[in-house]
């Protein structure tokens, strides 16, 4: 480890963005960024001549001692888009650092960069999970950040409100401490600066469906409407893959996660849950999903029409068809789960 590397980790830019900000004020202790701050990103070269490599100048950066200042600090975003020469050229730095000099190595996507993320003596993991419990939890953690206090059901509120979309959530906890200052807020002070729904995760519905939950499935498949994130045939398209991996499973003999994502793909953890609602459904009622998925898409391509868009932009026929769709679904679940 070096204790002049701090990584930043989390699987949302924005998030991540927003956590270097904060790392970079803290670690400057009020020196001007002008003279003690460097920026980069992977994959990206500002050089005039475009013959320099972004890691070339960041090299420089790093073992150019600080002038006038104790220290100097080095921002590197994306590291998880670095190949392997390259993290072996910052690898070999923070062995021997530059006194002086701070790295920041920030990641929000991709898997290269995994040697020099390690090398670092302190992290700060800013991902937030998928569940709903996740949101909520990250909601209240930024609220705290800005001097804000909230409820946990008015958290869950909020994260309902903005679902995935979680790079929302720091400018608004910035927005309302900018109005209300460092107090407890209600949802009503809140829900005005919310702003349109966010999506959902493609896995909040079939989750739902799986479990044969038929109100929060339903309610999940009318807020990817409302959010203007998916419309019908794309819904219809996430339940077909969904059964399509199912009747692929069944049968298979595959029983561990590990077998079931050699043979549908992916990672574990979700495959062994395609297994796990596999067994449950059996193949007759994976093959009766199957097919009122291909009816409901063919109806949404013109078979039927329940009318136009709505007055708040959601398109009638859409959503007639796929609440009857994930109903049918989610009660043929219900129903094999009692069996």
């Amino acid at each position: 480890m070096s204790d002049n590397v701090v990584a930043v980790v989390g699987n949302d830019p924005s998030v991540v963005n927003d956590a270097v900000h904060e790392l970079i004020s803290e670690l400057l202790e009020g020196i001007d960024p002008a003279i003690a701050l460097e920026d980069f990103t992977v994959g990206t070269d500002n050089s005039d001549d475009g013959s320099s490599s972004v890691i070339s100048r960041v090299l420089d950066a790093l073992n150019t001692p600080p002038f006038l200042v104790e220290r100097r600090l080095v921002v590197l975003r994306e590291v998880g888009s670095l190949n392997a020469e390259d993290t072996e050229n910052l690898v070999a730095w923070a062995q021997s650092p530059t006194p002086g000099v701070w790295l920041i190595a920030a990641s929000s996507s991709g898997r290269g960069g995994a040697k020099l993320l390690k090398c670092a003596s302190r992290t700060e993991d800013v991902k937030v999970g998928s569940r709903l419990q996740d949101r909520q939890g990250f909601v209240l953690e930024r609220f705290a950040a800005h001097s804000l206090k909230a409820t946990g059901a008015v958290a869950q509120k909020v994260a309902e409100r903005l679902g995935d979309d979680v790079s929302r959530v720091d400018s608004l906890a910035r927005t309302l401490y900018a109005v209300y200052g460092p107090v407890s807020v209600n949802f009503e002070q809140i829900e005005s600066y919310l702003g349109e729904a966010g999506g959902v995760p493609e896995w909040d519905l079939t989750d739902a469906i799986d479990q044969g939950q038929v109100s929060m499935a339903l309610a999940t498949a009318r807020r990817m409407l409302d959010s203007n994130d998916r419309v019908g045939v794309q819904i219809t398209g996430i339940l077909q893959r969904h059964y399509l991996k199912m009747a692929r499973l069944d049968g298979s003999g595959a029983t561990s996660g590990e077998q079931a994502a050699a043979i549908i793909g992916g990672h574990s953890f979700p495959a062994q849950k395609l297994v796990r609602s596999a067994r449950t459904l059996g193949s007759s009622r994976i093959g009766q999903c199957l097919s009122l998925v291909a009816q409901a898409d063919q109806d949404l391509k013109g078979a039927v029409y329940f009318g136009a868009k709505r007055d708040d932009d959601v398109d009638q026929t859409d959503l007639t068809v796929i609440e009857v769709l994930v109903a049918r679904l989610a009660k043929m679940a219900e129903a094999a789960r009692r069996s």
